[in-house]
């Protein structure tokens, strides 16, 4: 292990001139903030329990795998996740970071909640808010640089060349940026920029946008710099605490150096039910647009213990990813099963994306549709419809038992509340 000053100091805390106690205290060169405090509103019954990071996608993983397998395949092993919304779920899938070579004696993960203070308890304000009230767990790493990330986007990045092109433009601040179509750069915040890359003007959703170039929510920071701005930006009655309303506004006011990093890959905002089904839908085919098996870039994820899943001889199963545990007797086309996945005979999975320990019964029809986990579609009942233009899939929550013969339309979102309310009737 690396002894020299500039890899480990040692915190001497003295009473009256006698050394009490030694403590190690690792330098890291870069920590991550991951922020998975977010409700996911959009996701309607989908985040009534859960947060958004910790939605399942893809069959065997959750939203923050993403995000958290970039960091470690990125060399960054110092990890504070930022938790409020509904955090039981996500706190426990964390644990204590085995899963990504998190489970560290100096850094690794530790999920931050807010917490009550000398001068009370609060909420995270804002996404600046909540990296100030952690200032504390980044202090004890002494880090050059911060990296401030989102945990529910869905993408593989690696932020040890965003870094490099940090300290070769000897910035302040980089903001990893993704190309989009210009008709539909009006719904992100925009950054305009000079030759180099060196950013110009910030604009947040312009009607009339001057470029394509899209905030990924993603930045480095140089942390003593940083350090200052939220400290300032805390003082403000007047500030909304947030990094796209706030701070990086002020620091382009103030003619820091900010350059935007250029991000060329497959990225999600996987906010909407409608983006999320796509994104599942993003990884069929032999080509798919955002590929899970390159084993270059693994995205890992805490392993459920079932068993290998069982295809039944009546089975028929086109272009679909089936995770362990499933067991399928009838048909699933264009579509994506979690684990423990049962598929009864006659049944009929097309284009929808299956939650773990759903049960499809005999005869049943499931269409552009996502069900979420341990819920039930009874016998020859008919859920979801086929996918029409604007209209987004039906959403089934978790735990609910759709009755036999149910006939239930498309672009609903389902919950108890609504199954009560439709009882008897035909739900369209």
């Amino acid at each position: 292990m690396d002894t020299s000053d500039n890899s480990r100091k040692r915190l001497f805390i003295t009473t009256g001139g006698r050394l009490d106690r030694g403590e190690d205290m690792i330098k890291k060169e870069m920590i991550a903030m991951l922020l998975a405090g977010g409700q996911g509103s959009r996701l309607g019954v989908l985040t009534s329990k859960v947060a958004k990071p910790a939605v399942a996608f893809g069959g065997k993983y959750r939203i923050i795998d993403f995000p958290m397998s970039n960091c470690i395949n990125s060399g960054i092993d110092t990890v504070g996740v930022l938790t409020q919304y509904q955090p039981l779920v996500l706190n426990e899938y964390i644990g204590n970071g085995e899963p990504w070579d998190l489970d560290r004696v100096h850094g690794g993960v530790m999920v931050l909640p807010p917490y009550q203070g000398k001068g009370g308890a609060a909420w995270y304000k804002g996404t600046a808010n909540a990296i100030f009230q952690n200032l504390q767990y980044i202090d004890r790493y002494n880090p050059e640089y911060v990296l401030v990330l989102s945990g529910d986007h869905i993408y593989k990045m690696d932020y040890s060349k965003m870094l490099a092109d940090h300290k070769k433009n000897d910035a302040d601040c980089t903001i990893a940026v993704l190309p989009v179509p210009i008709e539909q750069a009006s719904r992100f915040g925009i950054l305009n920029t000079d030759e180099a890359n060196r950013i110009v003007e910030f604009e947040e959703k312009p009607a009339h946008p001057k470029s394509n170039k899209a905030s990924m929510g993603i930045y480095i920071f140089n942390y003593k710099l940083l350090k200052k701005y939220l400290i300032e930006d805390d003082a403000d009655p007047n500030s909304h605490n947030d990094f796209g309303k706030n701070i990086i506004p002020k620091m382009l006011g103030d003619g820091m150096k900010m350059y935007a990093y250029l991000f060329e890959g497959y990225w999600k905002d996987v906010g909407t039910v409608q983006s999320l089904w796509e994104a599942n839908m993003d990884l069929l085919g032999r080509r798919p647009k955002f590929n899970l098996y390159d084993r270059s870039w693994r995205i890992f994820f805490r392993h459920n213990a079932n068993p290998p899943q069982r295809i039944g001889e009546k089975a028929e199963l086109i272009n679909s990813m089936v995770t362990e545990g499933c067991d399928i007797n009838g048909t699933v086309e264009n579509s994506v099963l979690s684990g423990d996945v049962k598929v009864e005979e006659g049944a009929v999975i097309r284009n929808s994306v299956i939650m773990s320990g759903v049960r499809i019964c005999k005869g049943a029809k499931v269409e552009y549709s996502i069900i979420d986990h341990d819920a039930v579609i009874g016998e020859d009942a008919c859920v979801g419809e086929e996918k029409r233009e604007g209209e987004s899939p039906l959403v089934i929550g978790a735990e609910l038992c759709i009755e036999a013969g149910s006939v239930i339309g498309g672009g609903l979102m389902v919950d108890g509340e609504y199954l009560e309310k439709a009882k008897g009737a035909e739900i369209k």
